[in-house]
């Protein structure tokens, strides 16, 4: 896939990302500029302690983020990319809630569900569920008209459509979208985290590592971050590549 992220390429980027550091280091030559030398140990020793709860409670905020997006943006998708009526009523509406930043919602959020883990993960799900409701409506609006009707030649009915024409369709694109919009989803968790939690990766980069003045801790607080939205983005990758083969020799 070349739109994608090889492994070697990823490995090659890793390196020039730790020379480029460990230079900045050697130059800046203060506290505020670890070297790689330093925090990579500390990296690795803090994944099986305190840092590590910290990742398994924004992976856990991430992941079920994903599955509700996926759960409710596919359905509703494809039921407006099926029915042209219904798209051209919701359409406006989509059109000026898709461009909007979600993180300008989250005063609001907050206001209405509370500074909960909750408002945290609907904060995330609205941004994947926008960025695939648009994407799987238009692959289901632009399918073939001929392969439609050639399935319901056969007798098929909607769900029948569904399953093996829409969805199969729209698989691609859906995964595509999340893959796409994963840095995003990073980005507003790490906004999130800083306010009245206990655990995640933005409390602990900002709250517990910058504001005390723990810069090694916070850059590997960073690293922690970093490659949750690497390893999400990789997986999802291949997860798209798996598809696309299947649907190629289906």
């Amino acid at each position: 896939m070349n739109s994608g992220i090889k492994p070697t390429r990823t490995l090659i980027g890793f390196m020039m990302i730790l020379l480029l550091w460990q230079l900045m280091s050697l130059l800046i030559n203060r506290p505020i500029m670890p070297s790689p030398i330093t925090v990579l140990p500390l990296f690795f020793s803090s994944l099986f302690g305190d840092l590590g709860w910290h990742l398994l409670a924004s992976t856990g905020r991430v992941m079920a983020s994903i599955v509700l997006a996926v759960i409710f943006a596919v359905p509703i998708g494809l039921g407006l990319g099926q029915t042209p009526k219904l798209n051209r009523i919701f359409d406006p509406l989509i059109a000026i809630i898709y461009p909007i930043p979600k993180i300008v919602f989250l005063p609001l959020i907050y206001l209405l569900l509370g500074i909960t883990d909750v408002s945290k993960i609907f904060l995330i799900t609205i941004i994947i569920f926008f960025q695939i409701l648009v994407v799987v409506r238009d692959e289901a609006a632009n399918l073939r008209p001929e392969l439609i009707l050639s399935v319901r030649s056969l007798g098929a009915g909607r769900r029948a459509l569904f399953r093996f024409v829409y969805l199969p369709a729209s698989l691609p694109a859906v995964l595509t979208a999340l893959r796409i919009s994963v840095g995003t989803a990073i980005a507003v968790l790490f906004i999130a985290e800083q306010s009245l939690t206990n655990y995640g990766l933005g409390y602990y980069i900002v709250i517990e590592t910058y504001q005390v003045l723990r810069y090694p801790e916070m850059y590997a607080g960073i690293m922690t971050m970093s490659l949750l939205g690497l390893v999400l983005y990789l997986a999802i990758q291949q997860l798209e590549h798996r598809v696309n083969q299947h649907l190629r020799v289906g």
